[in-house]
């Protein structure tokens, strides 16, 4: 979907989506959601708090999650390192 650039932006609601708020962030507002944003733009990640979200309780190990990706655990424990970082999962250490 190309944008030829003497079309006047548009807001969500012009294209079907319901506004999410009824005025522009502020900076600060920005600032704050900006890293939540850039954490859930990873397509893994995206993946992880998919996985995590219907797990049974909303919760899953390490373990059960390598399973579904053809990476390193190393790898997997990373992504879930910067989703908890940026406040998007809870994490507890367990049977260790």
């Amino acid at each position: 979907m190309s944008r030829d650039e003497n079309e006047p932006m548009t807001g969500p609601s012009s294209i079907g989506c319901a506004p999410l708020t009824g005025t522009a962030m502020s900076t600060g507002q920005a600032e704050a959601v900006a890293p939540l944003l850039k954490a859930l733009a990873d397509p893994v990640r995206l993946r992880l708090v998919s996985l995590i979200a219907s797990a049974e309780g909303g919760e899953a190990c390490v373990c059960d999650l390598n399973e579904a990706f053809e990476l390193t655990q190393a790898t997997i424990s990373h992504h879930l390192k910067v989703l908890h970082s940026a406040g998007v999962l809870a994490r507890e250490k367990r049977g260790v």
